[in-house]
């Protein structure tokens, strides 16, 4: 089986190594594409949640909100980070695993955005408008074959996913020794710059997922392998947004 490669970490080769030819329920493009708008519904709802919590008590209390949902933040990025692992090593389970997943990612995700929101008023409509229009952008640009999955782009996208990979974590270790990164994490031109390009990895990195979906279809992979192509696409507009998002805030910190 000849499956695009793919730098998001959920797409592995291992997974569709099988010969599935003569399974009689088929993964399909369009069955992912449902599934993938089903985990961006229960990622809303996650997000909805913890958004309402923090705004209950930013209205009598704003220095108290971020604290009333750290635990929420805690659970989803938690949660999340355990039903990766358990998609990643177990696909069978993505029926079941992959929507938790999203309701988890829906608790971190509303959190941060809660308490960007209070700090720069209407980022995050921002955020997730500039967000799917890119997801719109990238998947016209792959259907229309304007973007072409070669090898060298997909060898070019995977070694800049794992720099910025290895860069965030060179900066967490450091950080936990009290170094300064504030040029990456402040609002220089240089640490705008670094998100620009990291929002533009994020981006074509879907394009890899798109191919890899496609082609795992095509090949005849079973039907729950919808629900995993749904989670490890979810998985890159997870990042997607968070990067935007973190753009948009360097941005706003500037005024």
């Amino acid at each position: 089986m000849n499956i695009t490669k793919s730098s998001n970490p959920v797409f592995k080769e291992r997974v569709f190594a099988k010969d599935y030819t003569t399974a009689s329920d088929v993964m399909t493009v369009n069955g992912t594409m449902n599934k993938t708008a089903l985990l961006l519904l229960l990622v809303v709802a996650g997000a909805v949640f913890t958004w309402n919590k923090f705004f209950e008590v930013a209205a009598g209390n704003p220095e108290a909100a971020a604290s009333a949902v750290a635990p929420w933040l805690l659970v989803g990025g938690i949660g999340g980070f355990i039903t990766v692992l358990v998609t990643v090593f177990r696909p069978q389970s993505s029926g079941i695993s992959a929507p938790i997943y999203a309701i988890f990612e829906g608790l971190l995700l509303g959190g941060i955005s809660a308490i960007l929101e209070l700090q720069y008023a209407g980022i995050v409509m921002r955020a997730v408008a500039l967000t799917l229009a890119v997801f719109a952008a990238m998947l016209f640009l792959y259907r229309s074959g304007i973007i072409k999955v070669t090898n060298k782009l997909m060898m070019g996208i995977f070694a800049a996913t794992a720099g910025i990979a290895l860069v965030y974590f060179v900066s967490f270790i450091a950080g936990m020794f009290g170094a300064n990164l504030g040029f990456l994490y402040g609002n220089s031109n240089f640490s705008i710059g670094f998100s620009l390009v990291v929002v533009a990895i994020a981006a074509l990195n879907l394009v890899l997922d798109f191919a890899f979906i496609e082609r795992a279809s095509d090949s005849g992979a079973p039907k729950y392998m919808e629900w995993y192509g749904a989670f490890g696409l979810m998985v890159t507009l997870v990042w997607l947004y968070l990067e935007i998002l973190r753009l948009l805030s360097k941005l706003a910190s500037r005024d």
